[in-house]
């Protein structure tokens, strides 16, 4: 039951309406519309309970259930969900409530495909950002030396130049920072067009460029689990009364040979 396609799309529902429900309670509603959300609210809440039943009696005992992390992050957020929304707990059991919509990447394969591929690219991402961080920070540096005096506000010390060259790294009005600084040191615009580069092209293009590897071997692996899976199921053993079915289809061909002989 867990593995059709019918009751995964089903559940997939469910969740994207337990998601609705989470938006609803954010407006100002009448006393029976609360009341019916809050039901739908249980409702859901239970058919999450008995679908995770489901997928646990389906597998090779706990052991072979919280293998997967995914059935772990799922466990976690079912029993987040039966806290109960009444009192102190209301706050944090409506935020618990609103990761529910986060089952929806557990249950759509491709999109586990992206998040695992998100997951394995952190390690490299990890490298390139400690690498960002340096070249952020000699150009901080610098920047508080050559233009502290002009803008203290933008480049008064180190951290608050960081700032500032995040504002320029994302291109928030970035030319005003520049133009400020060329009125009293006009090269300063290789200052900015040096930092740039470097973010905005060679570094970003490097993260993209890493993620898209990694989602390709996580894909290139996803196909190869697909088709093994499917090898798996066709070479399911015979079961004995297909075994039977088929000796009484030779034995009835048998019968019309014999009948067709001279």
């Amino acid at each position: 039951m867990n593995d059709s396609k019918a009751f995964q799309s089903f559940v997939v529902a469910v969740i994207i309406l337990s998601a609705l429900s989470i938006g609803a309670h954010t407006y100002n509603l009448p006393v029976w519309a609360v009341k019916t959300l809050n039901t739908f609210d249980i409702m859901i809440t239970v058919f999450f309970l008995f679908e995770l039943v489901i997928r646990y009696f389906s597998s090779n005992g706990p052991k072979d259930f919280f293998k997967s992390g995914w059935n772990i992050f799922d466990t976690l957020i079912v029993i987040g969900s039966l806290i109960p929304a009444t009192g102190s707990t209301v706050l944090l059991a409506r935020l618990l409530r609103i990761f529910r919509v986060l089952r929806l990447v557990s249950m759509v394969p491709e999109l586990k495909v992206l998040v695992n591929s998100l997951i394995k690219a952190m390690p490299r991402m990890g490298y390139i950002a400690l690498l960002m961080f340096v070249i952020f920070y000699i150009y901080a540096a610098i920047g508080s030396i050559l233009f502290s005096k002009i803008n203290p506000v933008l480049w008064g010390d180190v951290s608050i130049s960081m700032l500032t060259l995040f504002r320029v790294a994302t291109f928030e009005d970035w030319t005003d920072v520049m133009y400020e600084t060329m009125a009293v040191l006009p090269l300063s615009w290789t200052f900015y067009i040096s930092f740039i580069f470097l973010t905005a092209f060679v570094f970003l293009n490097m993260m993209v460029g890493t993620i898209l590897d990694v989602m390709a071997q996580e894909q290139e692996a996803h196909r190869a689990e697909k088709k093994k899976q499917e090898q798996t199921e066709d070479d399911t053993p015979a079961t004995v009364a297909q075994v039977n079915a088929l000796r009484d289809e030779i034995a009835s061909l048998k019968d019309m040979l014999q009948q067709q002989k001279p």
